[in-house]
């Protein structure tokens, strides 16, 4: 009997060019041990259409995160290309790789966001400080600046203003850190993240150069509608295989900041942890999503 054929794609041109090789690397590992594939691995920048036709596999998993990766333009390519896929569609994708689009979408769905403005080169924003200001569609650790002063807001305004063309700016919410990641449209364990106390939020630092971020899985919590929030979230933007939808947590409910639809798979990654608490393997788990991916093959 022939192995089904996998290649992961990694690398990417988008900033977490580096962190999409770990997370490659890592898934091709686990398929390598399920023993029931046959994994090969390519890392990419901005692939051409022709090099995506040129991919022979069964499957392809891309683990790439990002705008271009991550956000629809290489789920395109994907998709005219004819190739079976791990993760959401273009559409699903790039819907939910732009931070306004899901908030508002979010907004419909009852889901409490922090109160925005969409910033540009020459526009004001109403909101007061502190604030926290962000690329409106890039990776949920990229350019994420707080601000407590106006002088604060003046400075990473200008910062980020030279990369992005729009940004967003959000209320800033104190709370605990969770989030909750989903497979397959099923729920893993709350995730609790406490980073280092010299860090003011959960960065890219805190996520991936740090050994003291502390992750705390099923915390006790009060009652509170994060499950519920994220599972009407993915449903209604129909979302597929994967996903992590990150919140605060504070005095009046869960608020929600974003959704991510290919979250890391590193050792640091969250949804790979709160797989493992329940004893899905970082294996079972890879397999389990390329089995889910090569399912659509048969159904189409």
């Amino acid at each position: 009997m022939s192995l089904r054929s996998v290649t992961v794609l990694m690398g990417g041109p988008d900033a977490e060019h580096d962190v999409s090789i770990q997370s490659g690397t890592a898934i091709a590992t686990a398929l390598v041990q399920a023993g029931t594939f046959d994994v090969q691995t390519l890392v990419i920048d901005t692939p051409t259409v022709q090099d995506i036709e040129n991919i022979q596999a069964d499957v392809i998993f891309p683990a790439l995160h990002g705008p271009f990766g991550e956000g629809g333009p290489l789920q395109k390519m994907l998709e005219d290309a004819g190739k079976v896929f791990v993760g959401s569609n273009s559409h699903a994708s790039s819907i939910a790789m732009n931070k306004v689009t899901t908030k508002q979408i979010a907004t419909t769905l009852n889901i409490q966001t922090p109160d925005w403005c969409v910033i540009t080169q020459h526009s004001a924003c109403q909101l007061h400080h502190p604030l926290v200001l962000k690329p409106i569609d890039d990776g949920s650790s990229i350019g994420v600046a707080i601000c407590k002063t106006e002088e604060e807001i003046t400075h990473n305004r200008e910062t980020l203003s030279n990369i992005h063309s729009q940004l967003l700016a959000e209320s800033y919410v104190e709370g605990r850190e969770l989030t909750v990641g989903i497979i397959d449209g099923v729920a893993l364990p709350i995730v609790e993240i406490i980073p280092p106390s010299d860090l003011p939020t959960y960065d890219f630092e805190a996520k991936y150069e740090r050994d003291d971020t502390q992750f705390i899985i099923d915390p006790d919590l009060p009652q509170n509608r994060c499950v519920e929030d994220a599972l009407s979230l993915y449903t209604h933007m129909e979302i597929r295989d994967v996903a992590r939808v990150d919140f605060i947590l504070n005095e009046e409910g869960p608020w929600l900041l974003e959704i991510n639809t290919m979250p890391g798979f590193t050792d640091h990654s969250l949804v790979p942890m709160a797989a493992n608490s329940i004893g899905i393997t970082m294996t079972q788990l890879c397999s389990t999503l390329v089995e889910t991916a090569a399912s659509r093959r048969i159904k189409s």
